[in-house]
């Protein structure tokens, strides 16, 4: 062989190892597991300063991820948040505003069949993807069934006011009932949650070697305040000074039962946290089965809650300061309401114990999404990616404002504009718009309205100009009669 035909060789061969190479590093499309507590405040975690209880599991996600203190929830209530994480749009865009009750069907008002969502668009690359828990967004067969919504599997609570129940007597697994057994309204024996649990862990392991979209949105601690008579609740019993729940429609205990109608509970305190820890536990084991499986490196796992803690069925969030000190609760625009706790983990590509104060939003997720595998962010987004603060880069864009509204009690809606917070109640019946500046007050003590007339008025163009008009939810404060879960 001549000198030239072996360099020609050796060029040839080394450029088919580089290519070979680069197509064994060329990395898959990473798992995607989003978990969502059911009004879990911010500081209901030990990592977010919880101090009667303790979530370990969470604890160490934040530990071996990153941390979000300004992140916020979609909106103050079950299904709007979940229409805005879903679709990528705010409370004055997304399709989904209220819990709002269908007369005569098992489930509420549904997303309408032209909305699109995140699971439609990891599908559409590829992805398989499943939903586990509490869906909220349509029942069963209509336009907004998780099924028809982008999702290939789904398993749990599809009326999310059966939801209130964590005895019932069936979920759905897709559209059949799945009857569980021993549970008839008045006996406790199948413990929803776990079998949701044990459903999320199988859908992992059963897809562990292809791209999937895990949404898991757990029920717990949601009210009604209880649990199984195990272990879990004993280390809580006589922990706390209780102050026993007793509902005068614990009798009326029936598939018909609308909200408020917990069960009594002698020991609501200790219920709470064992749910927590419950919650906390089902984290620990979500984590544990993608590194049995070898997929951790290729997995993101993010951790939220929905909105504020609740204080349903004997729940006292002032007593174990589950709004981490900030001003109002579930329902509330204040922070106290919205602002959420969100933990991202992703091994080797975000850096361990990181804290990051971006200010970010569940319409944020699908925009986030959508850099990381590659396509383009849906042009009906609000949102903007935080993949540049995941990956510690310095080209991480911000927003002008975020934007909540809420058709209740007059009507409500806020502002956030960098450092200030503007927040009206009573939106139609001449009302002021309340102004914090959240640098010097987060916990909103101080109205500074009257000091900063021009902050007011921008705040005040903003809430006109990001609210786009519903036929399903029209923004008629004080005349809404959606019902409120």
């Amino acid at each position: 062989m001549s000198h030239f035909k072996f360099i020609g060789l050796l060029v040839l061969t080394l450029c088919s190892c580089v290519g070979s190479s680069q197509k064994k590093k060329k990395p898959s499309k990473p798992n995607i597991i989003y978990i969502l507590a059911d009004d879990l405040g911010i500081g209901d975690l030990s990592t977010y300063g919880q101090k009667k209880f303790q979530t370990p599991n969470i604890d160490a996600m934040a530990a071996q991820g990153m941390k979000f203190t300004q992140h916020y929830s979609g909106a103050a209530v079950c299904a709007p948040s979940r229409s805005t994480l879903m679709t990528g749009q705010h409370t004055g865009h997304t399709s989904i505003r209220g819990n709002k009750e269908l007369k005569g069907q098992d489930g509420q008002t549904p997303m309408p069949a032209s909305s699109f969502t995140i699971a439609e668009m990891l599908k559409k690359e590829g992805y398989t993807t499943g939903a586990f828990g509490k869906w909220g967004l349509g029942y069963v067969g209509s336009e907004g069934d998780a099924l028809n919504q982008g999702f290939d599997t789904f398993y749990g609570y599809n009326c999310q006011r059966r939801a209130h129940r964590y005895y019932p007597d069936y979920i759905w697994s897709n559209h059949e009932k799945v009857v569980l057994e021993g549970n008839d309204w008045t006996n406790t024996v199948t413990y929803a949650p776990d079998k949701i649990h044990e459903a999320t862990l199988a859908f992992i392991e059963d897809n562990k070697d292809k791209p999937f979209f895990a949404y898991v949105p757990i029920v717990l601690p949601h009210a009604e305040l209880i649990s199984p008579k195990d272990s879990l609740l004993q280390k809580y019993i006589g922990k706390f000074d209780e102050v026993p729940f007793t509902n005068p429609y614990a009798s009326d205990y029936g598939p018909d039962i609308i909200r408020n109608k917990y069960c009594t509970q002698a020991t609501p305190y200790a219920a709470f946290a064992s749910m927590v820890d419950r919650m906390d536990i089902y984290v620990g084991q979500i984590i544990a089965k993608v590194e049995e499986l070898g997929i951790a490196d290729n997995t993101i796992i993010m951790f939220t809650s929905d909105n504020g803690p609740h204080n349903a069925g004997g729940a006292n969030p002032e007593y174990f300061n589950s709004a981490a000190g900030f001003k109002g609760i579930k329902r509330d625009l204040y922070e106290g309401g919205i602002r959420a706790p969100f933990i991202v983990k992703w091994p080797g590509k975000i850096k361990e114990g990181s804290v990051n104060k971006h200010v970010s939003a569940f319409w944020d997720v699908m925009p986030t999404l959508a850099e990381i595998i590659g396509v383009d962010t849906p042009a009906q987004s609000d949102g903007l990616s935080f993949l540049p603060s995941l990956l510690n880069e310095k080209n991480q864009k911000t927003h002008d404002y975020l934007y909540w509204e809420y058709s209740i009690k007059g009507g409500r809606k806020a502002v956030r504009m960098g450092k200030w917070k503007g927040v009206l109640y009573n939106a139609t019946n001449n009302s002021e718009v309340e102004l914090y500046n959240l640098e010097l007050d987060e916990t909103e003590s101080t109205n500074i309205a009257a000091a900063h007339p021009e902050i007011v008025e921008k705040i005040k163009q903003l809430m006109k100009d990001a609210h786009r008009d519903s036929k399903l939810f029209p923004f008629k404060a004080g005349k809404n009669k959606n019902k409120v879960h």
